[in-house]
């Protein structure tokens, strides 16, 4: 048996229970090569045979004979080995880094889909900005895989021309980015290949030099083929002694019935804490920030209910639209796209109660609680549109079906608004309104919460008729130039009762010299690190579906025919009068007003 000293060993890799072999007079432990992915189970273990003064514990286990009096010392260091098994995950960190063995371990990152846009622009920039802010181990490698042909120079040349430094850190930009390319490799075959994964795994071992492997796949590829990728990663290419976890893209199916079905195919050859279900908007800072907000200030708690709270709007709007994408949106549409993962998933972090702890599974256990209390939607509760072509200033912008990958009678929705309900104390009554649209007059994602009016408000006569006017609103803006503002009223300065509205703004930009980091680095740095709080739960998933799929199907079979509105305009008109008919008007429209 191949022996490993015990002050070699990682806390991190103990933590995540994934030790090749670890052995001492008093303590073994080992490891068997799985067929799947299965995080590795620490056993204390040992031959009965070789070790005669060995004791069988109630698990199976066996641990040497210790003699109370000669053996005061390996007594302790037992102790001491058994308590460094399972240390919290922030005792893991060390300021930005994690703290890895650098001696013994081994991150190996698998980009399988490497040669695709999402890869380029977005994985590969945020692991080099990872290594650049020195979040990465010592020992790492990162190898792309796809079906192109493709030399690991001619991947390296690719990849840089994506890579830019911190605005804030340009010291030795050059230098970290040639050693950072320097870790990147490419492999190509096909994503059903067992045989090419198994190639693929003789190329890690290389790299990994018998360390402890620890082993990342990021599936940058169609849902259709993830299925066959799993697979084969599992049987030919997971790790033999450590870790190995699968991050997946969206969209997790178009339905309850395809994302159950998905779901339980990966699950044949993953376990759930090993799937890492991505949504790069729970990475975003403002979310991040959406909990701190709330559960670190006082002043926002107890406001946080029906009682004060008249509704919440979450707004989604691009102001471009498909490029040449239609092809792969038509078959989802902006509901699939947007509403029901990226808004959904904000809402729930949003309305959640307070969770037991920070751990991940006690938020995403209060995030399931407030997606199942939800009410199912009906074609009352939502309303589509599509962006048509429009010629401003001597310019033409196409239309959705102008794009020639989109079929000429196509009624999907670029657009969708949404009434939700939360049935439950804390929110029962108060809509929770959702925005989502292409091809519309701006770019931006934000949370607005209006507040219930002031009763008996004494200065309602100088707000005129419109008492949204003196509604306090709290705005959290999510992109672009993030931003958390409160609308209050104040007293206009002078000798007369004149009020105004202003902003109590604290503007990102100005407030913090740092630039703020890309969703994607945060998500990669917590699946490397195995939290998994801002990713998705199966059962979350579940739930979210449950409330969109009777609603899309309806809209599919009875071909509701979208409300049409011009490229960079508003919006349809329709999405008004959804807001009127519960007694709201859109934030963002009265304030570019």
């Amino acid at each position: 048996m191949a022996t490993v000293p015990s002050s070699t060993l990682s806390k991190a890799h103990m933590n995540s229970c994934s030790i090749g072999f670890y052995c001492n007079k008093d303590l073994f432990f080992s490891s068997v090569s799985p067929k799947r992915f299965v995080p590795r189970k620490l056993t204390l273990c040992s031959n009965h045979n070789s070790y005669p003064n060995a004791v069988s514990m109630h698990d199976g286990s066996v641990v040497k004979k210790v003699n109370p009096i000669e053996n005061e010392v390996s007594a302790k260091k037992l102790k001491e080995a058994v308590l460094s098994v399972s240390p919290p995950l922030q005792e893991q960190k060390d300021g930005a880094g994690l703290d890895f063995n650098t001696e013994n371990s081994t991150v190996s990152i698998t980009i399988v889909g490497a040669s695709g846009d999402l890869a380029k622009k977005k994985i590969f920039p945020a692991l080099f900005a990872l290594y650049y802010e020195g979040c990465l181990p010592e020992h790492f490698s990162i190898f792309g895989y796809a079906r192109s042909k493709m030399t690991d120079a001619e991947l390296r040349v690719m990849v840089s021309r994506t890579l830019t430094c911190r605005i804030d850190k340009r010291e030795n930009c050059d230098e970290k980015m040639e050693q950072f390319l320097q870790r990147c490799f490419y492999h190509s075959g096909q994503y059903d290949s067992q045989e090419h994964f198994r190639d693929l795994d003789r190329k890690l071992k290389e790299h990994e030099a018998g360390r402890v492997s620890n082993r990342l796949f990021y599936l940058s590829i169609p849902p259709n083929i993830f299925v066959d990728a799993v697979k084969c990663a599992s049987v030919s290419a997971s790790a033999a002694n450590g870790w190995t976890r699968v991050i997946v893209e969206k969209p997790f199916g178009r339905d309850s019935e395809s994302s159950a079905a998905l779901t339980k195919s990966l699950k044949q050859y993953l376990d759930e804490d090993q799937i890492f279900r991505i949504d790069h908007y729970l990475g975003k800072e403002l979310v991040e920030n959406l909990s701190v907000l709330r559960f670190s200030n006082l002043i926002f708690e107890p406001l946080w209910s029906r009682q004060y709270i008249r509704n919440v709007q979450f707004i989604f709007s691009e102001n471009f639209g498909t490029e040449g994408r239609g092809g792969y949106f038509d078959n989802y549409g902006i509901v699939r796209d947007i509403m029901q993962n990226h808004l959904l998933q904000i809402l729930a972090l949003f309305a959640m109660e307070t969770p037991v702890s920070l751990d991940a599974e006690d938020i995403r256990n209060e995030k399931v609680k407030v997606l199942r209390s939800m009410r199912t939607l009906t074609l009352d509760d939502i309303v589509i549109g599509q962006y048509k072509g429009d010629t401003r200033g001597g310019v033409t912008y196409p239309g959705y079906i102008d794009d020639n990958t989109v079929p000429k009678d196509s009624l999907t929705p670029t657009f969708a608004a949404a009434a939700l309900f939360i049935d439950n104390p804390r929110w029962d009554g108060v809509p929770f309104l959702m925005k989502a649209g292409k091809a519309l007059h701006k770019r931006g994602a934000e949370i607005r919460v209006q507040f219930r009016h002031v009763p008996g408000n004494l200065y309602k006569k100088t707000f005129g008729t419109d008492l949204d006017q003196a509604t306090n609103e709290l705005v959290i803006r999510v992109q672009p130039d993030e931003a958390i503002y409160l609308k209050i009223n104040n007293k206009v300065p002078g000798l007369g009762m004149r009020l105004d509205r202003s902003n109590l703004n604290l503007l990102y930009a100005a407030r913090y010299s740092k630039e703020i980091p890309d969703a994607y680095e945060r998500l990669l740095l917590d699946a490397i690190e195995g939290e998994r709080r801002l990713f998705i739960r199966s059962d979350e998933l579940d739930a979210a579906w449950s409330l969109f799929t009777p609603v899309l199907k309806e809209i599919e079979e009875k071909k509701v025919t979208p409300e049409y509105y011009p490229y960079g305009s508003r919006g349809p008109v329709i999405a008004h009068y959804l807001a009127a008919r519960h007694k709201v008007r859109w934030g963002d429209i009265i304030e570019d007003e």
